[in-house]
């Protein structure tokens, strides 16, 4: 071999060996030192500080390679902090659960699934869609962070306003800025009133109503943006379900679409 050619194999090899997944396996627990980047780079996940002098970190996801400030658009333990991130570990358990935890083995945050112990072992894989999933080699899925969202609708995601008549999925700001725990406000369906409809609630106390549902199971608009890409939204009532989904055209063009941040 040319020893020219030495430091550009070298690179190579490190370029190589340096590439995200986009996938944790059970072998494979993600460290403070890990990210999982989706398939075509659009979001990361992995664990952040809200600033650089902040002691309280945090796992999440936020947009991958965008220039400025990052942008988180779902947090795991927001209420929950990390207080010494190189002793945190994301793994997936036999029993096929996430489950963040510390060096001393406190869990910090996890899900649960149905699956026994000693089953086929899941996978959890970051889409392109910015959806955290928890799935087994069949294809099932055992959890999804879309099911979970805290500040922030995604195109694609299916927002479950109510279920049986109950609140489901609700957005919760951040307390602050640099502070991604549970705030005062929250944008979520009204229980106690017969009609379905969407309200901003500080702490319990209504703010503003968005809308009220029309009656029809299936209802849409189209809204133009102030870019070439256009916004449709869907709002569906099968009965027990009542969800709004988004959709927008090109919506990985920029690589920074999302429709709706709760702030505090």
């Amino acid at each position: 071999m040319s020893v020219d050619c030495i430091p550009i194999f070298f690179l190579l090899f490190l370029i190589s060996f340096c590439k995200a997944d986009d996938q944790l396996t059970h072998e494979k627990p993600l460290t403070h030192r890990d990210m999982l980047v989706s398939k075509s780079g659009y979001f990361a996940l992995g664990f952040f500080s809200a600033t650089s002098s902040n002691k309280s970190y945090y796992l999440g996801i936020w947009y991958h390679g965008l220039p400025g400030p990052r942008t988180v658009v779902w947090v795991a333990n927001r209420d929950n902090p990390i207080t010494t991130p190189s002793s945190a570990v994301l793994t997936i358990t036999t029993s096929s659960d996430l489950v963040l935890a510390a060096s001393d083995g406190h869990n910090i945050w996890k899900t649960a699934s149905s699956i026994t112990a000693g089953a086929v072992r899941a996978h959890a894989v970051l889409l392109d869609s910015g959806n955290f999933v928890l799935r087994l080699p069949n294809g099932t899925d055992l959890w999804q962070s879309f099911d979970h969202p805290t500040d922030t609708i995604l195109p694609t995601m299916n927002f479950l306003f109510s279920y049986k008549a109950k609140v489901a999925a609700q957005l919760l700001a951040w307390k602050g800025l640099d502070d991604p725990s549970s705030g005062d406000f929250s944008y979520r369906s009204d229980p106690s009133s017969p009609y379905l409809q969407v309200m901003i609630w500080n702490k319990t106390i209504p703010y503003c109503r968005m809308g009220v549902w029309n009656g029809e199971p299936v209802a849409g608009a189209t809204l133009s943006t102030n870019t070439s890409s256009i916004l449709y939204q869907t709002i569906v009532n099968s009965g027990d379900k009542f969800y709004f989904k988004y959709t927008i055209s090109d919506t990985y063009r920029s690589r920074a679409s999302h429709l709706t941040t709760l702030v505090s």
